[in-house]
């Protein structure tokens, strides 16, 4: 087995964790980057590294506004969300959020080492405690409040 280097090994050891948890995010980015790794794509490797997280994020920008672009949720329904008391405590939970994702995206940025144990834990979460893979960015943002780097 000379040609299955530890790199191999470790993206195929969390395709497992991403099957075992049926995390089919995990699963299909980490089947993606094997296919990158072992063809000539892996060239494209520095682009993936520089702009991967930002095309992430436009596209999970364009999820959640879809509803509103698309008429599902109204102007009317939007100007409402701040007259009652729980929308408003949904609007500070989601300011709260994004902060603590733009530190997390600092974080993972500066210490791509932490970023096995983030992937890690987000994995087991969903495997062992029924968790929904949404929060890498925000498990980054907390883990900057404790270790105190950004």
């Amino acid at each position: 087995m000379a040609f299955l280097d530890p790199t191999l090994l470790i993206l195929l050891v969390f395709a497992g964790l991403g099957i075992i948890s049926n995390n089919s995010a995990v699963t299909i980015a980490m089947f993606f980057l094997l296919t990158v790794r072992i063809t000539p794509l892996n060239q494209f490797f520095p682009w993936i590294e520089r702009y991967g997280l930002t095309i992430g994020i436009i596209i999970l920008t364009i999820g959640v506004m879809a509803p509103i672009a698309s008429g599902k949720i109204s102007a009317g329904t939007l100007v409402r969300s701040f007259m009652h008391w729980q929308s408003i405590l949904a609007i500070i939970v989601g300011v709260v959020v994004s902060w603590l994702g733009g530190r997390g995206l600092t974080l993972m940025g500066s210490q791509p080492h932490l970023v096995a144990g983030l992937l890690i834990g987000t994995v087991l979460g969903v495997a062992l405690f029924k968790g929904v893979p949404v929060g890498p960015l925000i498990a980054a943002g907390l883990l900057s409040l404790m270790v105190g780097k950004t």
